[in-house]
């Protein structure tokens, strides 16, 4: 089932409410991104086939670095004037390829589930049309024009409604079509634009923790529970080294640097990567980067060494954990690493996904002393710091 079930994620919106100069779903919760966690989930599912983002045409930047390392996502679409407009743009987008069941899903709800995606699908198969949803917990209260009580709702009736929202391909996608050249562009959801289309539509259990962030406290009460939640925190250490030889730049933290030799070694000899690889692993207790690509297989001969940093970062968002920092010192008498280190801390910001204040960058020579210092080599030495929830180890 999975070539037949796509997920389009909304990302479209500015989402300036919550505070802060960026777009909400470009926000950091715990060092990462919001938008990254529900892409990398819809990713990661075996019964999702592919995941279509959403995003508005100024953010492709802020997009790219918000999901480098993440493999199989569809190119981006942009997004219209409303999210109705902008979902509407990814179910064309994916509408080729055939899928008979869609999950529309909203950006600013990072948190879902594997079981939530499970039963949107079962539910998406059984009814074509259904959202998930909880029960309201309070009271619920109607209110005149001047804030007076004018009734109490029976609240048994009534639920709070979450995405994914779940439908038939062809039944969405006609009701969306049918809107817009009715010229209908108000709909809240994609529920209640398939409730106008005249289609019947079924609620499913939601999750609380599939919470939508909207206001600046919504944040901050997100980034205490996902702290607290991974209670975890391990160091990793990492060391590599190789050899100069003939050649006209060295790769250094994923950075070209010119330089009058070259370097010989695993993949590109990206020493600073590859430190940092062995470093992340460590933490893991994964093996080291020659375990997981052998020098002597000859996929990884010329190689970028940012694969191996996007697939231990992956190893540690697989145990549901986070990057909480990444440190790397190199050692030579040449190339000089100043001016590049800046350029290096966004690259292994961009590759791991993480912000680049998260990212430390050093150098430093071994002042003419052993193999570094006759001018035969380049070293270096990474930590990594990590958190994974108990339940991961």
């Amino acid at each position: 089932m999975a070539e037949k079930v796509a997920a389009v994620v909304v990302a479209a919106g500015r989402g300036l409410r919550a505070g802060g100069n960026v777009p909400k779903q470009y926000r950091e919760i715990a060092g990462e991104p919001v938008i990254r966690p529900a892409l990398a989930a819809f990713l990661a599912h075996p019964g999702v086939g592919s995941v279509q983002p959403v995003i508005h045409s100024n953010d492709e930047d802020a997009f790219r670095n918000a999901t480098s390392g993440l493999e199989k996502l569809l190119p981006p679409v942009w997004g219209g004037a409303t999210r109705q407009a902008s979902v509407r743009a990814g179910l064309e987008a994916v509408a080729a390829s055939g899928p008979s069941v869609v999950l529309i899903h909203d950006a600013a709800r990072p948190f879902l589930s594997d079981a939530l995606i499970d039963r949107a699908i079962a539910a998406g198969a059984k009814y074509g049309a259904a959202v998930p949803a909880i029960v309201i917990p309070d009271t619920v209260k109607k209110i005149d024009a001047a804030a007076i009580v004018t009734e109490t709702l029976d609240r048994g009736s009534l639920r709070l409604v979450q995405t994914p929202q779940v439908f038939a391909f062809d039944l969405i996608m006609a009701a969306h079509r049918h809107a817009a050249a009715a010229g209908r562009e108000d709909f809240s959801d994609d529920a209640a634009l398939a409730e106008w289309a005249g289609h019947r539509v079924a609620v499913f259990e939601g999750e609380a923790g599939n919470v939508k962030l909207t206001t600046n406290d919504d944040f901050l009460r997100a980034e205490a529970l996902r702290v607290a939640a991974l209670a975890d925190v391990r160091t990793g250490n990492g060391f590599d080294v190789h050899a100069f030889a003939d050649g006209d730049h060295v790769m250094l933290g994923g950075v070209r640097i010119p330089h009058s030799r070259g370097v010989t070694g695993h993949s590109d000899a990206d020493v600073a990567l590859h430190a940092l690889v062995d470093a992340i692993l460590g933490a893991l207790a994964e093996g080291d980067i020659g375990a997981h690509f052998p020098p002597s297989d000859p996929r990884w001969k010329g190689a970028s060494s940012d694969r191996f940093l996007a697939f231990a970062c992956e190893r540690v968002r697989a145990r549901s954990g986070m990057i909480a920092h990444l440190d790397v010192t190199i050692v030579c008498e040449a190339p000089r690493i100043a001016p590049h280190r800046d350029a290096m801390r966004a690259r292994i910001a961009a590759i791991a996904g993480i912000s680049a204040a998260r990212v430390a960058v050093k150098a430093t020579t071994s002042e003419k002393l052993g193999f570094t210092g006759r001018g035969e080599g380049i070293f270096a030495m990474a930590t990594a710091t990590i958190r994974l929830p108990w339940s991961a180890v």
